[in-house]
């Protein structure tokens, strides 16, 4: 062939892929798409071909990632995708379907269509950018009324139309579709997943648990002394927090802590707080603040002590009774030794309980009586 002869050949090839090019074009409904790890992944597009080209002419069409030798390589082909991968056309539309995407999914997947003429084929670019992270499932609440709540499942990602979510209260699988009526005020726990998905759950949403409260300082306080109150709830999501006096419609105060200066004896009382978040509410038990004065904690001594005192007296009057019996009985072998001598002979502190009883009390006892 002399070069001319070639020359023509290139020039024909050329007009040849530039006629291939014209009239053709792929249309993607979505060019980014996030998808939930293990989840399933639907693609489609629409596609144009020039007026000369009849259905017939086209011969496949497929879906690809890499090249190999300058070739697209099929996904079906590809054994990262092997039993994950379905696609297909109806007329002018396409689709790609891939089933528990992972991670290493994440590529541009583009169309090819291939006439029965050699060498005619025509790819959309760019074409289908497909990010595959952690599921990054939330469920919202939204109050439907003042009885029920309606929880939706909802993705970080955009997901596919096709997408179905599985429900779960208290880890039993319950029902499945996008949104779940549940009661107000309920203390379950609720979940969602992705519909056949090996990726992580949502967090679980949940009302408030009996709320629990702390006091500092947990010792004795005295008047004009500061107390600080602190109330915790596991909740989902977090909970809100209002402090009540017991009897009280008013709040004292809102928020997780809350801080009472100058304590005075108008303080005392029962106090209790309440948590709250979209799920429901709950209200901790009730903390009795006392006022503590000089006086008050004389009688929390005196009422410790005195029934201390009085175990101790029995125990020594049982000591001395027994000690008389046992002194009794030795009399009786010993005839030689008379009664006299056996009581005078008795422990001198079993003579008097009552004069060791006015001994052990406080001079402040003895001052009161006078």
């Amino acid at each position: 062939m002399s070069p001319s002869a070639g020359g023509l050949v290139v020039f024909l090839l050329s007009v040849q892929v530039i006629q291939s090019q014209d009239g053709w074009g792929v249309n993607y409904r979505q060019t980014d798409v996030c998808a939930a790890k293990g989840s399933e992944v639907f693609i489609t597009c629409d596609y144009t071909h020039p007026p000369g080209i009849d259905p017939s002419d086209i011969k496949d069409t497929f879906w690809f990632t890499k090249e190999k030798d300058g070739e697209p390589v099929d996904l079906t082909t590809d054994s990262e995708y092997s039993g994950r991968v379905t696609y297909g056309c109806n007329g002018k539309s396409c689709y790609l379907s891939i089933t528990d995407v992972r991670e290493s999914d994440s590529a541009e997947y583009k169309l090819t269509l291939m006439t029965n003429k050699p060498g005619e084929k025509y790819t959309g670019s760019p074409g289908v950018t497909l990010s595959v992270t952690d599921s990054g499932l939330q469920v919202q609440v939204r109050r439907s009324d003042s009885t029920w709540l309606e929880l939706t499942c909802h993705s970080s990602c955009v997901l596919s139309d096709r997408a179905e979510y599985v429900w779960y209260k208290n880890e039993e699988n319950i029902k499945t579709g996008s949104s779940l009526l549940v009661s107000s005020g309920s203390t379950d726990r609720y979940s969602c997943n992705l519909r056949g998905s090996s990726g992580q759950r949502s967090p679980a949403v949940y009302g408030p648990q009996r709320p629990s409260v702390s006091v500092s300082p947990s010792a004795e306080m005295l008047e004009g002394d500061s107390v600080t109150l602190t109330c915790s709830a596991d909740a989902n999501p977090a909970a809100s927090y209002t402090w009540y006096k017991e009897h009280e419609d008013s709040p004292r105060a809102s928020g997780q802590i809350f801080t009472i200066t100058d304590f005075t004896a108008e303080h005392s009382g029962n106090y209790y707080c309440e948590a709250q978040n979209e799920m429901g509410r709950s209200n901790s038990t009730l903390l009795l603040i006392t006022e503590s004065g000089v006086d008050g904690t004389t009688r929390i001594i005196h009422i410790t002590r005195w029934p201390l005192l009085v175990v101790m007296l029995i125990l020594l009057l049982v000591f001395c009774l027994w000690t008389r019996k046992k002194k009794a009985v030795s009399s009786t072998t010993e005839p030689h030794e008379s009664r006299e001598a056996v009581e005078m002979d008795l422990h001198p502190e079993c003579e008097d309980l009552s004069d060791m009883a006015a001994q052990r009390e406080d001079p402040e006892e003895q001052e009161d009586r006078v």
